[in-house]
Order: C-alpha cells, then sequence, then structure tokens
C-alpha cells in the first residue's frame, strides 16, 4: 500500500482498494513518519525541526504555507541548487500548473517514485468503472489527450504540465493495450505538440474505430467541447481523408503522417459516407431543424460513457455535454493535481452535481483547514488569512460530515503543510476514508467593495439565470467575469457566449432585452447578502452588466492563453479575468451589452 505497485486489476484492485480506506488513520501516520525521515535533513525542515520527526513538533513548529511560502525555494532549485533544500530525494522535474486561479503559473517539485502514485490512481479507475458499466475492456476509449512544449530551466531540470509528464512516460508509452490503455489515438497523436495537428489526427483517429469506441472523453470538459466545436468545422476534412484514405495536408507533422497512415490502411467510402450522413445534419431533431444534439452518440453509437472532470469550474460545461453526448452518462473519475494526486469517485455514474471524491491515504498526508464561518447564503470563504495556526488542522479520519475545509498536503518531494486552495466538504465516509465534494477554489473571487464572490456563488447565480435561457432554446456555452472599477461606482461584468439549440449550432441569434435584462436580475438576486446589500443599501457596486460575446469567442480566449505558455490540457477557462490581454480580447467581440434593470432583493 505505499503506491509505487503498478498492476492492479479487477477485484484486486477493489480489495486493495478496501484495505486502505479501513486503515486511512494507520496509513497517514506511517506516510507522515517516512516523509519526515525522509526530508529531516532537508534546509527547509531542519529550520523548523533541528533534526528531529517527532510528529507532534512537526504539527507544532512547522508553518501552514500557501505557494509564496515555499516559491523561493522552488526558484533556488530550478536555478541549480540541491534538491536537498526541501526534498531528500532528488527532484526529478518541475510540474507547471494551470495557475488559472491566481493568473500565475506555479512549478512544483516532483521526485521518480511521484510518477507511481499517479500510475496506482490510474489503475484503479477501470475497476471501479467496471462495477458499474461492465465490459468496457472489451473496446477501446476516444480518449482526446494533449502535450505541451517543456520549458527549459537553469538547472536543466523539464518544466512542464503534470499531464505532459505523465504522457511522455515510458509508463504511459509503453503501457499494454488493453483494458484501461486501448486508446483509439496513437502516441504520436498524443505527443504531437501542434495542438490542431495532434487534435485533428485524434478525432480521426476516433472515426476510424467508431463501431469500437466504449467511451468517450479528455481530461478536462472544457478540452472535450473543444474538439467537439474543432470537428464541427472540420467534419468534411475528415470525410475526405477516409475517403481517399490518407491523412490531409493539415497533418504535416512526419510522426504524426506516418502513424495515421497505418490507420488509414485505405479508401473507405462505406465509412466517409457514415460520417458525411451524420456531420452535414441530416438526423433533424425534433423541430424539423438540423441539429447536433445528440452527435456523440450518433458518431460512436457504443459509447457508454464520456468521461471528464466536471467537478468545480468544470460544471458549467454539463448542459453542453450533454446536449451532444444525447443521453450518453456522464463520467468523473478522479480527483487530482499537479501537487499531489488525491483520490478517486467510487461512484462514477453519480450525477455530475452530487460528485464525490474518497482521498486515499496512501497518495500523501491530509491535514484540512476548517473554515467554520463558510455559510452557504454567505458571501463565499472567509477562512483566507495568510497565517494560519498549524494546531487547529484536522487529520484525514478527523474530519466531521458537513462541515467546510481547504485541503493542506504533505508531499515526498518536497511541500510541507502546504495549502492547495481547494475547498471541500464532507458528505460521508467509505470505511475510515472521508468522502468529499468539491465545492471551489479558495482564492477564486470578484470584489469592488466590501462585497466577496467566489467560484461557487458565481456559478450558482450563473445557473439560476440559465433557466431564462433554456427556455427560449438558448445554451450558455461559457462565461467569464471580471470588476469593472473605472466606473464609479464598480460593477460586475460577466461575458457570454450564447448559442442557440432549436435548430444548427452557431446560428446567429437576435437577442431579447427584456430576456438579458432578466438574467441580469436574476444573477444579482442569487448572489450573497454582502453583494446585494452593497448593491442596494450601501450603492458601492453598480447595475451587473452582461456582455454577449461572439460565437468562438472563448476559444480564442483559449488560444491566448495557450499560445503565453498554458496547456490546452490543464486549461480552465478563468472564472475571473485580470490579464488586460484577456480582457482586450473578450470586449472587441462584443455584440450586445445588458445591464440589471433593478436593484436586486435585499432583506437588512
Amino acid at each position: 500500500m505505499d503506491g509505487k505497485t503498478l498492476e492492479y486489476k479487477g477485484e484486486a484492485a477493489l480489495k486493495e482498494l478496501e484495505q486502505l480506506t479501513m486503515k486511512t488513520s494507520e496509513i497517514q501516520r506511517n506516510i507522515l513518519k517516512e516523509i519526515l525521515t525522509r526530508n529531516a535533513a532537508t534546509e527547509y525542515l531542519n529550520k523548523y525541526m533541528n533534526g528531529s520527526v517527532d510528529v507532534k513538533k512537526y504539527k507544532k513548529m512547522v508553518p501552514v504555507i500557501t505557494y509564496e511560502g515555499i516559491h523561493p525555494y522552488i526558484q533556488r532549485i530550478a536555478n541549480g541548487e540541491s534538491s536537498s533544500i526541501i526534498s531528500g530525494q532528488s527532484i526529478t522535474e518541475l510540474l507547471i500548473s494551470s495557475g488559472t486561479s491566481s493568473g500565475e503559473p506555479r512549478l512544483m517539485p516532483s521526485i521518480a517514485e511521484d510518477l507511481d502514485r499517479r500510475t496506482y490512481l490510474y489503475n484503479l479507475i477501470m475497476p471501479i468503472m467496471n462495477r458499474y458499466i461492465p465490459g468496457l475492456d472489451k473496446g477501446k476509449a476516444m480518449h482526446l489527450l494533449f502535450v505541451k512544449r517543456e520549458m527549459p530551466t537553469p538547472s536543466g531540470l523539464a518544466a512542464r504540465p503534470v499531464l505532459t509528464s505523465y504522457y511522455k512516460s515510458k509508463r504511459f508509452r509503453c503501457r499494454a493495450a488493453d483494458s484501461f490503455n486501448d486508446l483509439t489515438s496513437p502516441n504520436e497523436a498524443i505527443l504531437c505538440t501542434d495542438v490542431h495537428q495532434s487534435m485533428y489526427c485524434q478525432l480521426l483517429a476516433g472515426l476510424i474505430h467508431r463501431h469500437h469506441v466504449l467511451r468517450v472523453g479528455a481530461v478536462f470538459a472544457s478540452a472535450l467541447l473543444r474538439s467537439i466545436h474543432f470537428l464541427e468545422r472540420h467534419w468534411a476534412d475528415f470525410v475526405i481523408d477516409i475517403r481517399l484514405g490518407r491523412p490531409g495536408s493539415i497533418v504535416s507533422d512526419p510522426a504524426c503522417r506516418a502513424a495515421m497512415c497505418k490507420l488509414l490502411t485505405g479508401p473507405n467510402p462505406a465509412l466517409a459516407d457514415e460520417v458525411q450522413q451524420i456531420c452535414n445534419g441530416s438526423d433533424s431533431d425534433e423541430k424539423g431543424g438540423r441539429s447536433w444534439r445528440g452527435v456523440l452518440r450518433r458518431l460512436w453509437p457504443e459509447a457508454r460513457c464520456i468521461e471528464a472532470v466536471l467537478t468545480g469550474s468544470m460544471a458549467q460545461y454539463v448542459p453542453a455535454l450533454e446536449f451532444y453526448g444525447g443521453g450518453i452518462p456522464l463520467v468523473c473519475t478522479m480527483y487530482a493535481s499537479s501537487e499531489c494526486y488525491f483520490g478517486v469517485n467510487l461512484c462514477p455514474l453519480s450525477d455530475p452535481a452530487e460528485v464525490t471524491y474518497t482521498l486515499l491515504p496512501n497518495m500523501a498526508y491530509f491535514e484540512f483547514l476548517p473554515l467554520q464561518r463558510w455559510l452557504g447564503q454567505s458571501s463565499g470563504c472567509r477562512d483566507d488569512e495568510d497565517v494560519v495556526d498549524g494546531e487547529n488542522l484536522v487529520d484525514l479520519a478527523d474530519v466531521k460530515p458537513g462541515l467546510y475545509y481547504e485541503l493542506v498536503i504533505t508531499t515526498f518531494s518536497g511541500l510541507h503543510r502546504y495549502r492547495v486552495g481547494d475547498v471541500l466538504q464532507v458528505v460521508g465516509f467509505h470505511n475510515q476514508a472521508p468522502q468529499f465534494k468539491f465545492i471551489c477554489r479558495r482564492n477564486v473571487v470578484l470584489s469592488i467593495d466590501s462585497d466577496k464572490t467566489n467560484e461557487e456563488d458565481l456559478y450558482k447565480s450563473i445557473t439560476a439565470a440559465k433557466r431564462l435561457l433554456e427556455a427560449r432554446d438558448l445554451l450558455l456555452v461559457e462565461y467569464t467575469s471580471y470588476a469593472d472599477t473605472l466606473m464609479i461606482p464598480g460593477h460586475y461584468v460577466l461575458f457570454w457566449e450564447i448559442v442557440c439549440t432549436a435548430n444548427v449550432m452557431n446560428t446567429v441569434i437576435s437577442f431579447d432585452t427584456e430576456l438579458l435584462q432578466a438574467c441580469c436580475s436574476v444573477v444579482e438576486d442569487s448572489l450573497g447578502y454582502v453583494y446585494r446589500r452593497c448593491r442596494t443599501h450601501d450603492n458601492s457596486v453598480g447595475p451587473l452588466e452582461i456582455r454577449v460575446v461572439e460565437i468562438g469567442t472563448f476559444e480564442a480566449l483559449m488560444d491566448l492563453f495557450i499560445g503565453q505558455g498554458g496547456s490546452i490540457n490543464q486549461y480552465k477557462t478563468p472564472r475571473c479575468i485580470e490579464s488586460s490581454d484577456a480582457l482586450q480580447l473578450l470586449n472587441s467581440r462584443v455584440m450586445a451589452s445588458f445591464f440589471s434593470p433593478h436593484e436586486p432583493i435585499w432583506n437588512p
């Protein structure tokens, strides 16, 4: 149970999982002792512990930190100093976090055995899935996976996203083509750093294997939707390639082209006709118009699930995936980050809004910062002080159902009592292991005055307003926001991209002013007490504004961030915009603007 064993299949994996969760406290104590023993001589720990490995002293003396507390040490390693600054084992690479919640990518230390832990968690997924959807190992998975170019560091250590690290590893590249690992995409397409060529080749490979695909997915829901939109634009090119039996000119990368030529063994007019008939929209919706509703089910008729991260900021993509999926169940399998892989969803067919994760006690040492002032009706997560009393943290097995916590981790690679920034709610236990619902990222907020609106508040308020759109056959496919303080008083601005679902997707929409103004009002009425007080009583916040942007704007926003060093695998649309370049792009594509016509409901 040390996370190093790689091959777990079937009942053996599930028995291992039961053993882990029945001994949560014991395993966590042993994990912390092992971490302290390995890292006792490091500069960072020795500063607080003087070589001691005593657990009580660790909890009393070692501070709880944010990234700012560890960043100088990581930067020194990136510049060429010894790994022993923070880790008793050699740091083999630096992992680039998505960083979108705070606006800046972060570098996380990683040691060789971290790959073992990641692989261990991946190998638990299929046995769990097979309990609910038997036979998934009898076909292929069309998982759209992408890598990002590595960043050089003065030390020579590679700096790259965690998924790029995994896909480039021998574990992934030389995996056995069975069960969870039988992908439609050739490695060459996945490892291609040209996102458009990679996406093209992977979609083409998925279409070639369309009758053998049992699972469709991507890491994040946003990447899967991006790929669907790419398919909408390029389906005619795929039809030509299949009909002629050779990849088109868009595939110029030699390795990708050679791999695709192996898949396209010759002209296949029958398959080309099938894809053309589906993508050309000959399947009409119930109102008689052409529609891409349910296109995933039609293109991959044997698909039994759609897999992606659907919690947190990804939750707002669920309606769009349901639209394209045509009833294929949506599945969210695991909880992970660049800092650490945390746990799994033991009930993968649960409603996306009800997904819970069971943290596995052998991944790292977990502590939890109680957020006792978090209230569902308040303006958000209020326990966000930079300095936290470490003795107030709660161990993994001691959290209480119904309460909210911020996750704090200690890893083998040198993160000690590190605040991940994720707010979790305990919803129950599996044996001794608590099960958590992901609530939000703590630091994502809009603020004009004393109001503080976090990601969850924003999502809930927009979800309430979306119902008005859906009643008119309109779908909000993407959104972001920013606090406009140039006007006095300042006000919240929401950027919305809206499409019509009643007819052809991407139809130009005539916007109803009353409808969008009503959406503004619903959003404001659903925001927190402090915001509504500032709007109504204090007059310190102006009317909320919705700016409707052109279709494709958020793909352009993704391209902007990827072009600035982001990864398509880890890209998450920022829910609050801080980048001036991003704001300029969004404003350049505004089609119409609407303001809340009246003050929100507020009861003092």
